[in-house]
């Protein structure tokens, strides 16, 4: 990133409109700590999320008119009739998870002041933090990463993530291949809590603590289940070197 001069942003609008990869975005922002110039990126990927949603949507309706030719010129030449339907998301096949009861051995989520990788070990009296001060700073870390996603508003760690767009959200922002986030739908929680879930265990090695049967059942998902999974998510992402514990600010 370009050194700032008189205190001011080296980078413009524009420049940042003209950026269509979401992962560049995403490492640009992890690597800044300037309020404007993270304002600035924040703004530029919802954006960018926006445009990508409008253009798959215009896609899906160019596809569905060119299927609904096709049914009616064969149903000319046939005498039949042809059925359009729309198309749905692919749905992740269940997997069978263990009790979704948290984990003791549940590490620490991060370390805000910065050393070493998350490990289980236990840290000296004097350095172990403050657990509500733990808490929050995972929520704060949740939200962060979460912020330029459309439809995701994380305030806790119950209500907030009881459509599964929540942790579909922060498993994309570090997987931004593994699907396409426009097109999930809130009104299929299940179908988000599998896609989510899957694709942390596939591609970051989380284990499924939680079950998307259990979380559907429950008016809103037990806030220390849903803490517990996150700190391991937290964690996974940590080992592979995705997330740094670093100084933030």
């Amino acid at each position: 990133m370009e050194s700032k001069t008189d205190g001011k942003s080296s980078l413009t609008s524009e420049e940042l409109a003209a950026i269509e990869d979401e992962d560049v975005l995403n490492k640009m922002l992890d690597n800044t700590s300037d309020f404007e110039e993270r304002r600035m990126i924040r703004s530029a990927l919802r954006d960018l999320l926006k445009k990508k949603r409008e253009k798959r949507e215009q896609e899906r309706g160019l596809r569905q008119q060119n299927l609904r030719q096709q049914g009616l010129s064969k149903a000319g030449t046939t005498g039949g009739t042809v059925s359009i339907g729309r198309a749905s998301m692919n749905q992740q096949p269940p997997i069978n998870k263990p009790s979704s009861q948290p984990s003791p051995s549940a590490s620490a989520p991060f370390n805000r002041t910065g050393g070493s990788k998350a490990s289980s070990a236990a840290a000296p009296p004097a350095a172990v933090p403050n657990a509500k001060n733990v808490k929050q700073m995972l929520l704060d870390w949740c939200r962060a990463k979460t912020e330029p996603y459309e439809g995701v508003d994380i305030q806790n760690f119950s209500s907030s993530w009881k459509d599964g767009i929540a942790f579909c959200a922060l498993v994309h922002r570090f997987f931004p291949d593994a699907f396409e986030y426009s097109i999930l739908n809130p009104n299929k929680p299940k179908e988000n809590f599998q896609l989510a879930f899957s694709t942390a265990e596939r591609l970051a090695g989380c284990p499924p603590l939680l079950d998307a049967d259990d979380l559907v059942r429950m008016n809103e998902p037990d806030w220390k289940c849903v803490y517990t999974y996150i700190q391991e998510f937290y964690r996974c992402l940590v080992e592979k070197g995705l997330v740094k514990t670093k100084k933030r600010p």
